[in-house]
């Protein structure tokens, strides 16, 4: 049988030349472009042999912008004009900085939807900040490789959120880059193992890095990369270890009120102090300050143990929820990747192997990993390896779905689900002659609306006039390979429908997405009772305005005492509605159904007289 030579669109290359793609891992305190060469995944490096970009940018007084080690060793001299950890700010907004304003040594523009620094080159944006890094990784592969990319599968932490991977997205476009492929970071790291290792079987993946941390379980079966579980915390890393020496060396010196050039000075300081507690015992901070002050402060590699271990057992809670989602025990587990940088910190290292009970994989540089599997991923997705293809299937972190009446949130698509994946569910209208319908899109597990997050609303409108319950909406989810979603309604009789691409203007920061998972484990009970308040007042509602509006029309059927009957059972469920229980609402119901069945019948037959009025027993 003949074969095709298939070529993607805008990839004019010839039939079986190689196609150059890169992956990149758009790191919070590095970043690495790597491509599959001869075979192999390499990281590409620049003309000094460096493959590490410090994920740094300044912007300079003359309009020059410097990326990288140049950058990063003018952060020190020029704090407010230098950017680091971007990554953290990307997709966010000030309102989730809040906490973190104390240690962040920028100055924050007052944009409300998107944050800004400004620098003396004007408000720059973390986007645009990620683009200056993008770039400059382009150039590198491009004048490594010898030729222009086609594509780029960049990384991203399996808990981005909507906002987040479309601000990187955004960032990449602004590069010039085509993006392939969003991937998740420990998924990323998994293929980079499962192929250079011929790994089979369930594996962890523990990714700590300098700005966020992810936990993936994935199934690894002949070319099979199956997510079945992740979690993490999307503002959890190394620079919060940092952060925690630093504060222990303004305790220790009794500063305060630093200026930004000698935070600046200090963070570097313990930075390298932390990397250096990897090797040795102790390490030794000495600065001289602005103001002339010295300080020279040595910390034992314990010292600095017992300072951050708090951090350390923070990541072990994703760990244990990542198990339980996954259905497995540790017993399970065939091995624990280790990525980032910052899993070198020993006790975190001591920390994973106690707890899994094995010692952790750490045979490929947890540094470039990442961009490694991404190499691998790009490959494959440029056209290169049509005889070597695998199949990847990820995860989503968090259950998507719609409001309903009476504020209930209606799960689409459950936390976990494989991407990419679509799912259709159908609702209907509440209130007779109802011609449009408010689709409210929100992301968390709780039962009710107000405890979830808004991600998107839009309105379907031209929905045809039909009695309550009558319509069929038909609203469609559909979450692509990056992640990012879409929702379309649509009305089935008529066909009119709305869609809309989510693209909320903020994101989801590590507490709110952590609590999200855990309020809605530990409020189960809570939330089940207020589902079943929720549902049985939406049941009364609607019980009693059918009830009136019979009464308006037929209410001349009843005696006094009957009618009035009735209307004290309405009156009796409307205080149940105001702060009655469920079953109290319920039990509501059910009495005034009870008091209006003669109603019923004598509206029956009433109805039946109308019907047959005026016709014959030969007609009928």
């Amino acid at each position: 049988m003949a074969l095709l030579q298939i070529a993607e669109p805008g990839m004019s290359a010839a039939p079986h030349q190689h196609r150059l793609a890169v992956g990149i891992d758009l790191g919070t305190t590095n970043s690495l472009v790597a491509a599959v060469r001869s075979g192999s995944a390499v990281c590409l490096p620049d003309e000094g042999g460096r493959v590490t970009l410090p994920s740094v940018v300044r912007y300079g007084s003359d309009g020059e912008i410097q990326v990288g080690a140049q950058a990063l060793s003018a952060q020190k001299t020029d704090p407010a004009n230098t950017v680091s950890s971007a990554k953290r700010l990307i997709g966010r907004t000030l309102a989730d900085l809040q906490q973190e304003h104390h240690y962040l040594p920028y100055r924050f523009g007052q944009n409300e939807r998107v944050i800004e620094l400004n620098t003396r080159q004007g408000a720059k944006t973390p986007i645009e900040v990620s683009a200056e890094i993008l770039k400059t990784l382009k150039t590198r592969a491009e004048a490594s490789l010898g030729g222009d990319l086609v594509g780029a599968v960049i990384t991203v932490p399996a808990y981005f959120d909507d906002a987040q991977r479309q601000a990187t997205k955004d960032a990449a476009r602004l590069a010039g880059l085509n993006v392939l492929r969003l991937l998740n970071e420990p998924t990323a790291a998994a293929i980079a193992y499962g192929l250079d290792n011929a790994s089979e079987g369930t594996f962890v993946v523990y990714d700590l890095g300098g700005g966020t941390f992810d936990v993936s379980v994935l199934q690894l079966s002949k070319g099979l990369f199956e997510v079945k579980a992740t979690g993490g915390n999307s503002a959890l890393g190394g620079d919060d270890f940092d952060h925690r020496l630093f504060c222990h060396l303004l305790e220790e010196n009794s500063l305060s009120q630093l200026g930004e050039q000698d935070s600046q000075l200090l963070l570097s300081l313990t930075r390298a102090a932390k990397e250096t507690l990897t090797t040795e015992t102790e390490a030794a901070v000495s600065a001289t300050l602005s103001d002339g002050r010295t300080i020279h402060t040595v910390i034992t590699r314990q010292a600095f143990h017992n300072l951050t271990q708090h951090l350390v057992l923070k990541t072990m809670e994703p760990v244990k929820q990542a198990l339980k989602d996954a259905g497995i025990g540790k017993a399970d587990v065939s091995g624990v990747i280790m990525v980032g940088g910052s899993t070198r910190m020993l006790h975190v290292q001591q920390a994973v192997g106690t707890f899994f009970g094995q010692t952790p994989l750490n045979n490929l540089n947890p540094d470039e990993v990442v961009a490694l599997g991404a190499a691998m991923q790009a490959d494959v997705l440029a056209g290169n390896k049509p005889d070597g293809e695998w199949l990847l299937l990820d995860v989503t972190p968090l259950s998507l779905g719609l409001e309903t009446y009476g504020g209930l949130a209606e799960k689409v698509i459950p936390r976990n689900s494989t991407l990419p994946t679509a799912r259709a569910q159908e609702f209907t209208t509440f209130k007779d002659g109802q011609t449009a319908m408010t689709i409210h899109v929100v992301q968390g597990e709780r039962e009710l609306v107000s405890d979830c997050r808004s991600l998107a609303k839009f309105t379907l409108r031209g929905i045809p006039p039909m009695a309550a319950g009558a319509a069929r909406i038909r609203v469609t989810f559909q979450v692509d390979a990056d992640g990012l979603l879409s929702v379309s309604a649509q009305e089935q009789s008529t066909g009119v429908q709305a869609q809309i691409e989510v693209k909320p203007s903020y994101g989801l920061d590590d507490d709110t997405i952590t609590q999200m998972l855990k309020d809605g484990m530990s409020n189960a009970a809570e939330d089940m009772a207020a589902r079943a308040r929720a549902e049985a007042a939406v049941e009364a509602e609607s019980l009693i305005e059918a009830v009136s509006a019979a009464l308006t029309l037929d209410g001349d059927l009843l005696e006094a005492d009957e009618l009035a009957a009735i209307e004290a059972d309405i009156a009796a469920l409307q205080s149940r509605l105001k702060n009655g229980a469920a079953e109290d609402i319920r039990a509501a119901v059910a009495k005034l159904g009870r008091s209006t069945d003669n109603f019923a019948a004598k509206r029956m037959n009433r109805n039946i007289q109308r019907a047959l009025q005026g016709q014959s027993v030969d007609d009928i």
